[in-house]
């Protein structure tokens, strides 16, 4: 796991004598769902190993389908939930030979499963596991519709960067103290290095060639941060589990707030681990990064004359890092520099291959 260390290309900084408007959302004021958002972020889970969902209206399900790229005023959009959850029921009726009650296969709208899921009804069960398949469907069919059609990474990456720079404005506009915002591509010289560092030479396990970082006011202004990246823009499902390195955020709070409301989203044993802190990095540095794939609607590439109902997302690795800005100046200090983390990585890549051959003994 890499943290985004290297140069920004470009930055938006908010000027440090302006005052932002105290954030109105504070942690305690959550509600289920969105705590377990921020928490699966932290902890870097699944959320396959979810038994439910925590969403009570309408409005919430139109904005966790709208982070996921999906409209549901538009009639293509739901043409396609219906799709998904089609192929998903063969799945688990044909595949894995489970038991579908007909009033999850069809009866009531692919976007009522998201609220079934979140009840305490007899249906319960089925629509969150009918959730689960489709939400796998509908990240496999991205990534097939993204090898068929011919778009540069440029032209994603512009898109995310486009969307990311809007929801910068946003976090502004909801009273988020953001003192700078920075996003990068990472250079090829960078990619060489950081193959060549890594065990597994293979350029699709680079997560982090479209980074995002954000320093805010201070440690308290992190968590409520996070609330609105993942109501704005990130999907919490696609927050890829095992990526996270946190080293900077106490997830006890968070913790907290389940006490007395119900009991957890997930099995407590199968909870992501933290990944590795950056070996390269110094032994005081302090960050949160995350890894999150990001949908992104590409309807102009697929064309006019393609079904209605086929897949119009693919999905674009981006990597996050936020941290307060007492942190964020620690991390430029000393053993933590940049300049340091960068002089330690090349020493490893030259070792790496410049090593000669172990010399073995013989015995005859």
């Amino acid at each position: 796991m890499s943290e985004a260390r290297d140069t920004p290309e470009s930055s938006v900084f908010l000027p440090r004598t302006e005052s932002p408007r105290p954030f109105d959302g504070a942690l305690a004021a959550l509600d289920l769902q969105d705590i377990h958002e921020v928490r699966l972020l932290l902890r870097g889970d699944s959320v396959v190993d979810w038994h439910r969902l925590g969403l009570r209206t309408p409005e919430d399900v139109r904005r966790l389908l709208a982070v996921n790229a999906l409209d549901i005023r538009d009639p293509r959009d739901c043409a396609r939930l219906e799709e998904l959850r089609a192929e998903a029921v063969r799945y688990i009726i044909d595949t894995l030979g489970l038991r579908l009650d007909e009033d999850v296969i069809s009866k009531v709208p692919a976007t009522e499963l998201l609220l079934i899921a979140s009840s305490e009804g007899r249906f319960q069960r089925q629509a969150c596991t009918l959730l689960k398949v489709m939400h796998i469907i509908y990240h496999l069919d991205a990534r097939e519709l993204r090898l068929a059609l011919s778009i540069p990474d440029s032209e994603l990456f512009s898109r995310v960067e486009q969307s990311i720079v809007s929801m910068f404005d946003e976090l502004r506009t909801s009273g988020v103290p953001v003192v700078e915002f920075a996003w990068s591509r990472k250079a090829k010289d960078s990619l060489i290095t950081k193959l060549l560092v890594k065990r597994e030479t293979n350029a699709a396990r680079v997560f982090d060639r479209l980074r995002f970082r954000l320093i805010v006011k201070t440690e308290q202004d992190i968590l409520p941060t996070l609330h609105v990246m993942l109501r704005r823009f990130i999907p919490f499902n696609y927050v890829v589990p095992g990526q996270t390195v946190n080293t900077l955020v106490d997830s006890r709070p968070v913790d907290q707030q389940l006490v007395g409301k119900r009991r957890d989203f997930s099995d407590s044993h199968l909870h992501g681990e933290d990944s590795a802190p950056n070996e390269f990095s110094g032994s005081g540095y302090r960050v949160l990064n995350f890894i999150a794939d990001l949908p992104v609607r590409v309807d102009g590439f697929v064309g006019e004359s393609a079904h209605p109902s086929t897949a119009n997302v693919v999905f674009v690795l981006a990597e996050f890092q936020i941290i307060d800005q007492v942190r964020a100046q620690g991390n430029e200090e000393g053993e933590n520099s940049h300049a340091q983390y960068k002089t330690r990585q090349h020493q490893r890549v030259r070792e790496r291959l410049l090593r000669e051959p172990r010399k073995t003994t013989s015995n005859g």
